[in-house]
């Protein structure tokens, strides 16, 4: 970071520099508040400020209504319950996740694109339009993964009237509700994953304990034992292929 700000500075006194050579003034870069009379102005600033804002917002609003939430609190209980603190590392780790909720929304893109992106492009539908029919992948790979009752919940601190169908339910209720149904379901599968380390851990501090041996941390003879059950089982494969298969 220091380098590329060093690289700039040295660009920018160089541009400095030939301007006074050649004489030339030196640039100048103001950023000012100005008054204008045309309401037009202050409504596309307005524009650009909101959509900076969502801009900045967006990778946040799509990771919550995407699997990815599910898929990294899982891994990250995994790197819990095997008891490493560096090994594998966050950034693998949420790397892993990313290329698994790419795999696990490839097919709700593929819709959001066909029905909603595509038309759009081509003149086929309005903006509206294409914003509602590109939604509806996304409702329903959240409605299918959301529990009736956290939708309930939802609906009721809400204050909406009881909607006849899911179709009803506006997004503000769907994705609360989506969101806390995966942070469930992540907990699950992390007491899942707990558990048979949690045995080795309790085994080898029984052992460690009738032989005396209290000196000797638990955790640093429980470890070999823990990658050795996690390598026999193929523990990568079928974490993997449980997350996946859990989106359908």
């Amino acid at each position: 970071m220091k380098r590329r700000v060093l690289i700039i500075l040295t660009i920018f006194l160089l541009v400095c520099l030939s301007a006074q050579a050649y004489g030339q003034g030196l640039p100048k870069i103001s950023i000012g508040v100005e008054q204008s009379d045309e309401p037009g102005d202050l409504s596309v600033a307005l524009q650009i400020i909101l959509l900076l804002t969502v801009l900045s917002l967006a990778p946040s609003i799509v990771i919550m209504m995407t699997s990815f939430t599910r898929i990294a609190v899982s891994l990250s209980f995994l790197k819990n319950a095997l008891g490493q603190q560096q090994t594998p590392p966050a950034q693998l780790l949420i790397g892993l996740s990313l290329i698994l909720t790419f795999f696990v929304m490839a097919p709700t893109a593929e819709k959001v694109y066909v029905d909603g992106v595509k038309p759009y492009m081509e003149g086929e539908k309005t903006k509206d339009e294409a914003l509602k029919d590109g939604l509806k992948p996304i409702r329903q790979f959240m409605l299918k993964q959301v529990r009736e009752k956290d939708l309930g919940l939802f609906v009721k601190l809400s204050g909406i009237p009881k909607p006849n169908s899911a179709e009803d339910l506006p997004l503000r209720v769907i994705l609360p509700s989506f969101v806390i149904s995966e942070l469930r379901m992540a907990f699950q599968i992390g007491f899942v994953l707990f558990m048979p380390f949690l045995i080795i851990d309790m085994v080898v501090a029984s052992v460690l304990m009738s032989m005396g041996m209290l000196m000797l941390p638990p955790v640093m003879v429980a470890m070999p034992f823990k990658l050795l059950l996690f390598v026999l089982v193929d523990g990568w494969y079928l974490i993997v292929q449980s997350l996946v298969q859990s989106f359908y």
